[in-house]
């Protein structure tokens, strides 16, 4: 664009009376250099001096309006100069609009987190809810969107086909995929099973399930650390590798919780519904049966009201220790260890042979 600012200046002063036109770029140019042009076609600036100045001129009005030290007199340097303003301001609304958008992309997690506590604060603040209950709001929402970002699995994978829902599920779940009650599992319905496994997210303190609740999933613990409490009294700690839930009951029967369990720390969980639970297992009848025959030897603690891992009441506590390995045998150290009558099944199994974490009564 200098060099037809340049040609621009010099066809206008070939094409014109050279004792009379003086008006051109050029001309000025000349004048201020005091180096002046003689009829058109002696003296002037030198080449490199105009091409410099044409740089200048075209620079500054692409990227401004121009400072008006060169400045466009003829009514070819007017459109020409028209032209190179229009394609700046096109040139700002194309790189200014780009990085608008990139610094947006950037930040757009950090806006929709700030939306959503602020949308939170607000139904706090309309509803008027109590101190405790408004801090225990906002320290789930934070926690659980330093976990996963904002991001619902469930609805991202919404418009996928089943069949790529089911691959990717199975990924996602595959810790609760591996336990003992699933090795027999075809791949069919593990990948059934898969889409109707959740994830959960629990904080210190809260209540996973209370006493008398209707008991809708079975729960396995990916990470933290809960406690199962009845009457205030601990009946077991469970930690990361732990199912807990229930047996099958009767196809329509609801279960209810026998005890409480809480939350020691920030614990990760997965879930499967039981009517989801009982529609995948409807549709492989086979592996039904077993199923239900290996519950109880893989519940970590049966909650199910009235179950048979739970008779009477307990004795005080005699001792607890504390461990960190997952394998069966060094799980069964983070087990309260209680008093038991003569007879009775010694801690951590139930009098079926399951590897429940218990107090025997």
């Amino acid at each position: 664009m200098a060099c037809i600012w340049y040609v621009i200046g010099r066809k206008e002063m070939e094409s014109n009376d050279p004792l009379t036109w003086d008006i051109g770029w050029l001309h000025e140019l000349g004048k201020r250099l005091e180096a002046p042009y003689i009829n058109s076609s002696v003296g002037g600036p030198s080449i490199r001096s105009a091409y410099i100045a044409s740089l200048y001129f075209t620079l500054s009005s692409l990227t401004s309006v121009g400072f008006g030290n060169v400045c466009a007199n003829t009514d070819a340097e007017k459109i020409f100069s028209i032209c190179t303003m229009l394609i700046g301001a096109l040139m700002h609304a194309v790189v200014f609009g780009n990085v608008t958008a990139i610094i947006q992309r950037m930040y757009s997690r950090r806006s929709l987190y700030h939306t959503r506590m602020k949308d939170l604060k607000d139904f706090i603040r309309v509803h008027r809810l109590p101190q405790q209950l408004k801090q225990r709001m906002l320290e789930y929402f934070q926690t659980t969107w330093s976990v996963n970002n904002g991001i619902d699995a469930n609805e991202l994978l919404r418009d996928f086909p089943d069949e790529l829902r089911a691959d990717v599920a199975m990924h996602l779940n595959k810790d609760i995929l591996q336990l003992p009650i699933f090795e027999t599992a075809s791949r069919g319905c593990l990948r059934s099973l898969s889409l109707h496994i959740k994830t959960s997210f629990c904080a210190p303190g809260e209540y996973l399930l209370r006493q008398g609740d209707a008991l809708q999933a079975d729960y396995f613990v990916c990470s933290g650390s809960l406690e199962v409490l009845r009457d205030s009294v601990v009946l077991a700690i469970l930690g990361k590798g732990d199912l807990i839930g229930a047996d099958m009951a009767g196809r329509d029967a609801v279960i209810k919780t026998n005890a409480d369990v809480k939350a020691l720390t920030y614990c990760d969980l997965q879930y499967v519904g039981l009517r989801g639970l009982r529609e995948v297992l409807q549709l492989y009848p086979e592996y039904a049966r077993k199923f239900a025959a290996d519950i109880h030897q893989d519940l970590t603690f049966n909650l199910r009201e009235g179950s048979e891992m739970e008779v009477g009441s307990s004795p005080p506590l005699h001792r607890v220790a504390d461990g960190t390995e997952d394998d069966v045998g060094t799980r069964e150290a983070r087990i309260f260890c209680f008093g038991a009558p003569r007879g009775s099944p010694p801690p951590g199994r139930s009098g079926s042979g399951g590897r429940v974490r218990k107090r025997n009564g």
